[in-house]
């Protein structure tokens, strides 16, 4: 059975700096599932691997930072994507590794993590599932912080596309793993 990392050695990224447009503009890790916020389900999940939890959100910042060591936002107003938060993170990370989770994916759970967080080496490490990457599953090291910003300055705003120039390590996930579900409509709210 793999280890997680300890706390020291990684930092984490939780993504909450979308518009929320197929919520109805709400922010979904404030949304409730199983009446919770999304937030707090992952909050659980990570808050025992790392003393340097960070959130990336562009609004509601008084209802993220009880789940946060720290909050960072986007440096545009124009919602560029979650390349724009794991840069943010990048740039604030505390430790080698960062861990980067999506809002709205309540269902992961501390397997799932260890083993990301068991592949994690000089190299980014990737979900993926049905021969599709899925790149907001991800450990990414703080090394790539460069190269990161060197590719936004030249237009990148795609996470798979930045991280497939690193030559990931996948993570084979089955196709039907419901620890990578979105919640991120109205209709899937339980």
């Amino acid at each position: 059975m793999p280890t997680s990392a300890p706390p020291q050695s990684l930092s984490v990224v939780l993504l909450a700096g979308g518009r929320g447009q197929r919520m109805g503009g709400r922010d979904k890790g404030l949304v409730h599932w199983q009446e919770r916020p999304m937030i707090a389900w992952l909050h659980d999940q990570v808050r025992p691997l790392t003393d340097d939890l960070i959130i990336s959100c562009n609004r509601n910042h008084e209802a993220y930072a009880p789940y946060a060591d720290h909050l960072v936002g986007d440096d545009s107003a124009d919602y560029p994507g979650p390349l724009a938060g794991i840069r943010a993170a990048l740039q604030i990370a505390r430790h080698p590794l960062l861990l980067v989770l999506p809002c709205d994916a309540p269902r992961v759970d501390r397997t799932l993590l260890d083993e990301l967080l068991a592949l994690a080496g000089e190299r980014p490490v990737m979900a993926s599932r049905d021969g599709h990457w899925e790149p907001l599953f991800a450990v990414i090291p703080r090394s790539l912080l460069p190269s990161l910003e060197q590719a936004w300055q030249a237009g990148q705003r795609s996470t798979q596309r930045w991280l497939k120039d690193h030559q990931p390590v996948a993570l084979t996930c089955a196709p039907d793993d419901p620890r990578l579900s979105n919640v991120n409509s109205p209709q899937l709210i339980e």
